[in-house]
């Protein structure tokens, strides 16, 4: 046991010394003051930059003046009422959290002028594409180091140090194991942090894209996306950075613990029958993501260290190594040439596949002989159906099933794949027409993943028992720092190509960036079905857990009665109205942001002899994430609290309820959203003859993204922090409501 610690240490540090490495790397590009020399690009890129950072660090300040206080608040009544030292657990998992959101968002907000720079330099697509993705790493090795790192704290906790079976808070109202008690708060807290910086994020970022995209492309027939005379632009690159990349962070982290936490319950409630075996559970979950963690920093260390040169900089060519000969054809993205045709049949899509593979790869052997070494020697309850090899089969029932959601995503999202293709033809007969099937689009995008989904859950349960299905989501996150990397990569990309609009680089830059802006539009899709997949097998095992809380035997709900059916319907509204309070804060926010915008445009403004003011528009973006950003967070934390009215039976149906909505809702939300994103770049890549930019046509697909903008990136990714968030919080406050249940 005491190996396995050390192993995930050794890991952890691992992780961490790459994510530096890259952090240094990216930053390694910088204006010297003394020689007036700009090495990330020109003059106009380098303010521009410093703009966005100073914005997106205004915000992140802004937003920690709110969150702070609620934190403290939250970890006081959980060390006064629930458990002494509960309280110190869930600040321990905010800090974790904040942590990856803050390096992943420092990273970015360097990451994106020097893509920008590179592509303008080198005019290769894999060069850009590798300064994006050495940005991107380092979100996504934050979030798989730091979350690791908390579960290791507090396993090694209860592993090693003396704790007593039952505890209390500082005032005894109930009480709880702590062993329990502990890993709960801890991912309460990673939660109530993914669900500040996703609401806040989410809702400042769209609506300055919402505004934006209106402004330029709607109202106006003289400025591009990102032209520098819109006031909202400025605000909409920060937003790339404070949601898309800090969001996703903390969000992919907190789904991570989850399922570290959701193991780890289960293992102790459902087989305390099983000591032996409870302790293996957990041991094997630590295992897994610590295999994991590895597999992810060896893919991701490969790309970040491979020489992509052909020849020197006096034109002879590079004498390759072995292992840069070896890895040519894994990372190659085809022909690199800039032009039309070229850029078609590039592929930096694929390219970032196989680090995704490689760690998946690593995971799937690794945990085989993790599973022999652990389980070999036990005697193993009948769950296990395959003996000691049930917990692997379930692991990559897991992986298998997160890589189908991610193929049956790209295919509903991708630009260059039917449906979308669909949508882009059907953009000239009216915006109605593109919505109307986008989410035709989006419903039927829902069926097979939630198929997929089922299959997984009724398997993984079948090989091994309410453990597996913790295990299957596990294993469909135990490389998230890989799916994280490559999913932060494409707003990075994003924000490139935003800046070289912005400063009027070469169309040869512009095109670069767009390719892989395409391409981060799906590897986000595809991020999103992972934390969606993962959501619906970490809440049906943290709800199995929370009845273990309070049943003996095999956990059982009565579906007829009337208390269980209320609670069913409930957590199905609830899911809608949260849905719906992110919707219209989102576009309220946007509507204020585009008046106000708008009153700028004035004819210096549109002749280039002053510039708009860009920080009004980012201290209003700030001010309405902000002031909006309060009542949807604290939802997840209330819900659970009508326990104290109705009971522990109404709260379990709830849950169930909210789940089976949100994953619905955030499938349908997240793909109808990429759907129209990339139909609308279609148009803007000429992929629509007779219909360029500015046409009927290309603002019709406007529309549509404006409508698919809110969903994929403020309601979609909102929805499976929501059910989780709730879930462990019904986890903790389990013994309150049996205990003080007033009806």
């Amino acid at each position: 046991m005491v190996t396995v610690f050390i192993f995930a240490v050794v890991a952890i540090g691992l992780a961490i010394a790459l994510m530096i490495r890259n952090f240094i790397k990216v930053r390694r590009l910088r204006y010297d003051e003394a020689t007036g020399t700009v090495s990330e690009g020109t003059i106009e890129m380098y303010e521009l930059a410093k703009l966005i950072r100073s914005g997106a660090r205004t915000f992140m300040k802004t937003e920690y003046k709110v969150i702070v206080p609620v934190i403290a608040a939250v970890g006081v009544l959980l060390t006064l009422f629930v458990e002494k030292y509960a309280g110190l657990t869930f600040l321990l998992g905010a800090t974790m959290g904040s942590l990856s959101c803050v390096l992943g968002m420092e990273a970015a907000i360097y990451a994106n002028v020097r893509t920008a720079a590179k592509a303008d330099a080198k005019r290769s697509l894999i060069w850009t594409m590798k300064v994006a993705m050495l940005g991107g790493s380092v979100s996504g090795l934050s979030a798989h180091g730091f979350g690791l790192l908390g579960m290791v704290i507090v396993s090694g906790i209860t592993v090693f140090c003396a704790i007593p079976a039952t505890s209390t808070g500082v005032i005894p109202v109930i009480e709880c194991t702590p062993a329990i008690t502990w890993l709960m708060t801890l991912s309460l807290g990673y939660s109530l942090v993914a669900m500040f910086n996703r609401v806040a994020g989410g809702n400042f970022t769209k609506a300055a894209d919402i505004a934006a995209d209106i402004l330029a492309k709607v109202k106006s027939d003289e400025m591009e996306e990102d032209d520098d005379r819109n006031p909202c632009v400025l605000a909409d690159f920060v937003g790339d950075n404070v949601n898309d990349v800090a969001g996703n962070t903390s969000d992919l982290s907190e789904s991570f613990v989850a399922t570290l936490v959701g193991s780890s319950a289960i293992a102790r409630q459902v087989l305390s029958a099983y000591p032996a075996v409870a302790d293996a559970i957990i041991i094997f979950a630590l295992l897994l993501a610590t295999i994991g963690l590895l597999g992810s920093t060896f893919g991701i260390g490969i790309f970040s260290f491979k020489d992509f040169r052909k020849v020197k900089s006096d034109g002879t060519p590079v004498q390759k190594s072995f292992f840069n000969r070896l890895t040519d054809k894994i990372f190659s993205v085809g022909p690199d040439v800039l032009s039309e045709e070229a850029m078609k049949d590039s592929h930096p899509g694929a390219t970032l596949d196989h680090v995704t593979y490689i760690a998946a790869g690593v995971v799937a052997v690794g945990g085989l002989i993790a599973a022999r070494v652990i389980f070999g020697g036990l005697e193993l309850p009948s769950e296990f159906a395959a003996g000691w090899v049930s917990p692997w089969v379930a692991a990559i029932l897991g992986i298998i099933s997160g890589i189908a959601i991610g193929k049956i995503t790209e295919y509903y999202t991708a630009a260059e794949k039917k449906p979308v293709t669909k949508l882009t033809e059907i953009s000239p007969e009216g915006a109605a027409f593109v919505v109307t099937k986008g989410d035709a689009l989006g419903s039927k995008s829902v069926f097979w993943p939630m198929v997929v989904i089922v299959a997984a859950l009724v398997f993984s349960g079948a090989i091994c028992g309410p453990a597996g299905i913790a295990i299957a989501a596990l294993g469909m996150l135990s490389f998230v720092a890989a799916t994280v990397s490559i999913d932060a990569f494409g707003p990075i990309a994003d924000n490139a190509g935003g800046i070289a609009e912005a400063c009027r680089l070469d169309p040869e830059v512009r095109m670069i960036t767009d390719k892989l802006d395409a391409t981060g539009n799906t590897t986000a899709a595809i991020g999103k079905g992972f934390a969606i997949g993962s959501a619906a097998f970490a809440t049906v095992s943290l709800i199995y857990s929370y009845l273990g809380g309070y049943m003996t035997g095999t956990p059982v709900l009565n579906a007829a009665w009337y208390v269980v059916i209320g609670g069913f319907l409930f957590g199905t509204a609830i899911a809608w109205y949260f849905s719906g309070m992110l919707g219209d804060n989102t576009i309220q926010s946007a509507d204020r942001m585009e008046k106000k915008a708008e009153a700028q445009l004035t004819p210096e403004v549109m002749e280039r002899k002053v510039k708009p003011d860009y920080n009004a528009l980012i201290k209003e973006a700030t001010h309405n994430a902000i002031r909006k950003m309060l009542a949807p967070s604290v939802l997840a934390l209330l819900v659970p609290m009508l326990g104290f009215l109705a009971g522990a039976d109404f709260i379990a149906a709830v849950l169930l309820g909210a789940t089976f909505a949100s994953v619905a809702l955030a499938l349908y939300m997240g793909n109808s959203g990429g759907a129209f994103d990339n139909a609308k770049k279609r148009v803007e890549q000429g992929l629509l003859p007779g219909h360029p930019k500015h046409s009927e046509a290309h603002k019709n697909t406007v529309v549509g993204d404006t409508v698919g903008d809110t969903r994929k990136d403020v309601i979609g990714v909102a929805l499976d922090i929501f059910i989780k968030m709730m879930s462990t919080m019904s986890n903790t406050l389990v013994p309150l409501f049996l205990k003080y249940r007033m009806f």
